[in-house]
């Protein structure tokens, strides 16, 4: 059989398109710090540009927007800490009142509907308090056992940790650079094609990352002022997690939620944690559902809430967490490239025919 000339330049692309799949899900763990330094590097790089603008040599720029990242990434993450030291000891001791509570307005509530059941809060209370103890390495061992992280990997990522930061300093310094030499290896009667292509999908995931990020702080405002006006204890923490965590659409804010559940019965102890939880977390879906999320990321972007969790659980079932990085700016080149596609359908003969 022979190809034409468009089939064998189609055939070429599916099989580099192949074999950098197989690359990811093969050397996956190796990749995985230059992969997060080019994500992290393709979201920073505007700032190193603007510093530029200003007069700042490249390298200076890079390293201290690199300092920036690295302190806010802290910031947060000493913000989460507290919830699970102060919550865990909170949650061994009002486990057994929780339990004997429950207890008591269920098996009322049940016998109203004709059933009959009685918890073995007992039993319940021992199983609990025997895995909600204090021995926090038998946890961490437990995790990591589940999880089936070795020696070996634990090494690899305290060295992806230590080689992460200096791929990220290079990768900014050299943006410029990196994109020429991407664009020099495009065939030159390509190259505006191409040059349109990416731009779009540059401008789509840009647009898409920045308005994320602008929800996101104003959810993590808002959900620890709400809170905090409740007289939550842990309100910034608990907020900043849930801010946060509405990244990844729907389940971040389950997950939020019920953390500020467990938060709201641990500190209050009855039906005043729940209902101030209600009245938050409502309005900030509200909020978000109905003005943020039209307003500052815009439907017409094309990465529907449903694309972005499919990308993520799909992308991290084939290739790990390295996936999971790549998730979003591979979504969005599919996007563009389908919304073109689609363009070229409704013009041909096959459709207008």
């Amino acid at each position: 059989m022979t190809l034409t000339a468009a089939q064998k330049q189609s055939l070429a692309w599916l099989v580099i398109g192949a074999a950098l799949a197989l690359a990811l899900w093969l050397l996956g763990p190796v990749l995985t710090p230059f992969v997060i330094a080019a994500v992290l590097g393709y979201a920073l790089n505007p700032l190193v540009d603007g510093l530029t603008r200003r007069r700042v040599p490249r390298p200076l720029a890079a390293l201290l927007v690199e300092v920036l990242a690295l302190l806010v990434l802290l910031a947060v993450l000493l913000l989460i800490v507290p919830i699970f030291v102060k919550e865990l000891p909170a949650l061994r001791d009002q486990i057994p009142e929780l339990l004997t509570r429950l207890d008591r307005w269920l098996q009322p509530t049940l016998a109203r509907f004709g059933v009959d059941v009685a918890l073995d809060v007992a039993s319940i209370k021992a199983f609990i308090l025997g895995h909600v103890g204090d021995n926090t390495e038998s946890w961490i061992a437990t995790a990591l056992d589940s999880l089936r992280i070795g020696g070996s990997f634990m090494l690899g990522l305290l060295g992806g940790a230590v080689l992460l930061p200096l791929v990220l300093y290079y990768v900014l310094v050299d943006w410029p650079q990196i994109v020429a030499r991407v664009q020099a290896l495009v065939p030159p009667r390509r190259r505006p094609g191409f040059d349109s292509f990416m731009g779009e999908c540059d401008r789509m995931l840009g647009q898409y990352l920045r308005g994320q990020l602008l929800v996101m702080g104003i959810l993590a405002a808002f959900y620890s002022i709400g809170l905090a006006l409740f007289g939550f204890d842990l309100a910034l923490p608990v907020g900043v997690f849930t801010g946060v965590a509405v990244f990844i659409p729907y389940v971040g804010f389950g997950l939020g939620l019920v953390l500020a559940l467990l938060v709201g019965l641990l500190q209050f102890g009855g039906l005043y944690g729940i209902v101030a939880v209600a009245v938050v977390y409502g309005l900030g879906q509200v909020v978000e559902s109905f003005y943020l999320t039209p307003r500052l990321v815009g439907e017409r972007i094309g990465l529907h809430p449903i694309t972005v969790i499919f990308a993520l659980l799909a992308f991290g079932q084939l290739f790990g967490f390295i996936g999971v990085l790549v998730a979003l700016p591979v979504s969005a080149v599919g996007v563009v490239a389908f919304q073109r596609l689609k363009a070229l359908y409704l013009s041909s003969p096959l459709y207008q025919g």
